[in-house]
């Protein structure tokens, strides 16, 4: 083991140590990263051969959370980790996106990159250890790669930038910031921010770009010391007598017409025509008809491409900067706690919001000690009848689970407290229709949908995405206002940047070129800005300005008090016994954080305070003087017990009953009757003693059956 060789630097304030050829040695690349003491063992492995019949790069990213790397064994039956959780593919998707560019297009051999979390140290977070690792393993090997790339975090804690802050800090950051650049450029963003100004947002991404340009120089001395030679590949590409034979059937100028339309199904009605012509002339052409599709879609994408970049010409007619027609609504969904709509010309989002008590909120087994319970969900739903096309759904892949996290992300800075709202907030996206960018309008339609529930939220948040045409040179280019599906599938980027009037909230990048120059992303942060504030102003506020006041009748309605938590045992009782008789007696459910805050659920409002009132009682101290209500529950030859609320009993002594003499308690009191009491406060012995005769009442019974709440009436 003693050929292998270790590099490292200073990173955040930590020290980055990589060890090549000490494991792995069987995948093309294998680097075995260790940040702090997390360790991570990123490998990088490609396929001998290109995978048959397929027109697209087979790239796999995987994150392993190995709960043995925070020292814990997973929970259910099974005892072993399972399906990816969703922080996981997240942090894939995050790796994904900088990488999959700077490998050759015409690369179809399957690639995998696995990255295996062994320890956490909760000052160096893994996922950076990951990002590292995927890039410099796949730069070491024999994989074609045009990299090294570099990944660097970044916070914002008490005004000042953190550079790949760990877990405790996050949770108190306000913006979490993910940038990665090559040499030259910035090639990925994503952030979620507390409103952060545009100014000090590009002077995040720029902080980042220069942490990355000091990793690449040291990845690059790795690469040269111990890089392995790039091997062949069996390259992929469109005859050019079939180029020459589609244009004959449809020229350049015919093809303008084929895709210049603002109506999607239109326009794939013209593509389908032109393969029909094509293929009446050179059917015969096995060769060629099998490369066909190919050949048309890169037609397609170099004129629609053209007409952008040097006619300023858009598929659909639009001006570089115009926005498709925009409809908002609310309250579709009759039932439903809170429900909006927003359309963006083919594109379409209904939302729905359900809210619940606090039990109901997500518990979270991870590797991150801060985040174990999420409290607001958003989740997005992509189904195929959305973009016309027929197949089963077999649940959200990574896409939908990143689409619903960016829309998270971009709510999460504007909604209340769990003080001010004590609810859990569900919030589901369904995409009726889609061309274009549903992830932003899922946040439009979401931000309406938690004010019709009646959900507090400080102020609305719009989304708006920019696209983006690159010719020859960093000066020739085009960037589009809310791109649609043509202009994404041909177009070199997808900047989407959500947030208030008063700064943004999230923004996620993609792109299929090697970076983006610093004036591109300026112009897109000011393009998303103004077409964000006129969503805000000129279509959703004018929908709906505010949180409605009161929640929906079939929303459940919740009710919060604080108590000491030292009494919290009191309330639950032993083995939950008096918390579940106060469930059974008054049909709600109830909720106790460690805090002592504690939330009563329920459908009837007097059920809901009379629920309440019995906790105010378990939990305060008998004091003379304090009048209560209380059933018979007891009846000894001494005197008889009340119950105040459940688990909180007194006595009331025989003398004590009637201001003249009895002789058994039965001759006044039966089991069920409910009386009023005033207490006398503690004997010599502590016991504290309980008198109905005292009680100023002029008539201190009540024989009926009905229990009524106690409540401390000196309060």
């Amino acid at each position: 083991m003693a050929d292998y060789k270790s590099y490292s630097m200073e990173l955040g304030g930590r020290t980055l140590t990589v060890d090549i050829g000490r494991v792995g040695k069987q995948a093309n690349g294998c680097c075995f990263m260790h940040y702090g003491e997390t360790v991570v063992l990123s490998t990088a492995t490609a396929s001998k051969k290109p995978r048959d019949g397929i027109d697209f790069f087979p790239l796999s990213v995987e994150f392993e959370e190995k709960m043995y790397s925070v020292g814990k064994i997973p929970g259910g039956f099974n005892k072993r980790e399972g399906k990816a959780s969703t922080h996981s593919v997240l942090t894939s998707r995050v790796i994904d996106r900088p990488m999959r560019p700077l490998f050759p297009k015409d690369y179809r051999n399957d690639v995998t990159l696995n990255n295996l979390v062994m320890s956490v140290d909760p000052e160096c977070d893994p996922e950076i250890a990951a990002m590292l690792g995927s890039a410099l393993a796949t730069s070491i090997s024999d994989i074609p790669f045009d990299g090294p790339c570099a990944m660097t975090q970044l916070g914002l804690v008490d005004g000042e930038f953190v550079i790949n802050p760990g877990y405790e800090l996050k949770s108190k950051s306000d913006l979490q910031l993910t940038v990665a650049s090559t040499r030259e450029k910035v090639i990925m963003i994503e952030a979620g921010a507390n409103e952060i100004p545009e100014e000090k947002m590009i002077e995040a991404i720029y902080k980042c770009d220069e942490q990355n340009k000091e990793i690449i120089k040291f990845f690059d001395a790795i690469v040269a010391d111990c890089g392995k030679q790039k091997h062949d590949y069996e390259h992929y590409e469109i005859p050019a007598e079939l180029n020459e034979a589609l244009k004959t059937v449809c020229p350049p100028e015919e093809m303008e017409k084929v895709v210049f339309t603002d109506d999607k199904q239109t326009r794939e009605q013209n593509v389908a025509a032109v393969r029909e012509k094509f293929a009446e002339q050179y059917g015969d052409q096995e060769a060629w008809m099998s490369l066909i599709d190919d050949a048309l879609y890169q037609y397609e994408k170099k004129t629609v491409r053209k007409m952008i970049l040097k006619d300023h010409k858009r598929p659909d007619g639009r001006e570089i900067t115009q926005i498709r027609p925009l409809a908002a609504e609310v309250d579709l969904i009759p039932r439903a706690h809170g429900s909006a709509m927003f359309t963006r010309g083919q594109t379409q989002i209904c939302d729905v919001v359900t809210l619940a008590p606090l039990s109901e909120a997500q518990r979270i087994e991870g590797l991150d000690p801060f985040i174990t319970r999420q409290r607001y969900m958003h989740q997005y739903n992509f189904p195929s009848y959305s973009v016309g096309e027929t197949k089963p759904s077999r649940g959200p892949g990574r896409r939908e689970i990143g689409h619903g996290a960016l829309a998270e992300r971009a709510l999460v800075p504007v909604l209340p407290t769990e003080e001010e709202f004590p609810y859990t907030i569900r919030a589901v996206s369904e995409t009726f229709e889609s061309n274009g960018s549903t992830s932003q309008a899922s946040i439009c339609a979401s931000s309406m949908a938690l004010m019709a529930a009646g959900v507090p939220i400080r102020k609305p948040v719009a989304g708006i995405s920019c696209g983006l045409v690159t010719g020859e040179t960093d000066d020739d280019y085009i960037v589009l206002t809310d791109i649609q599906g043509l202009e994404d599938f041909f177009g070199d980027m997808d900047f989407k940047v959500a947030g208030t009037h008063d700064g943004i909230t999230a923004i996620q990048m993609d792109i299929k070129i090697h970076g983006l120059t610093r004036t591109i992303v300026e112009e897109a942060i000011a393009r998303t800005k103004q077409a964000r504030e006129y969503i805000l102003t000129d279509i959703m506020e004018p929908c709906i300005s505010e949180p409605r006041k009161q929640l929906s009748k079939w929303a459940p309605k919740i009710v919060q008090i604080k108590i000491d938590p030292e009494k919290i045992g009191e309330v639950v009782g032993q083995r939950g016994k008096t918390i579940n008789a106060l469930i059974d007696q008054f049909q709600v459910s109830i909720d106790i954080d460690d805090d002592g805050s504690v939330s009563v659920c329920g459908d009837d409002q007097e059920n809901m305070d009379k629920a309440l009132e019995a906790i105010r009682i378990i939990t305060t101290e008998f004091e003379k003087g304090m009048i209560l209500t209380g059933k018979v529950v007891s009846i000894k030859e001494f005197g008889a017990f009340l119950e105040f609320a459940p688990g909180k009993e007194g006595m009331v002594h025989i003398s004590k009953i009637a201001n003249s003499r009895i002789n058994r308690v039965e001759d006044v009191l039966q089991l069920g009757d409910v009386v009023r009491v005033v207490c006398l406060g503690k004997d010599k012995m502590g016991r504290i003693s309980f008198s109905i005769k005292d009680c100023p009442n002029d008539d201190p019974m009540d024989m009926g059956r009905v229990v009524a709440v106690a409540v401390p009436e000196n309060e």
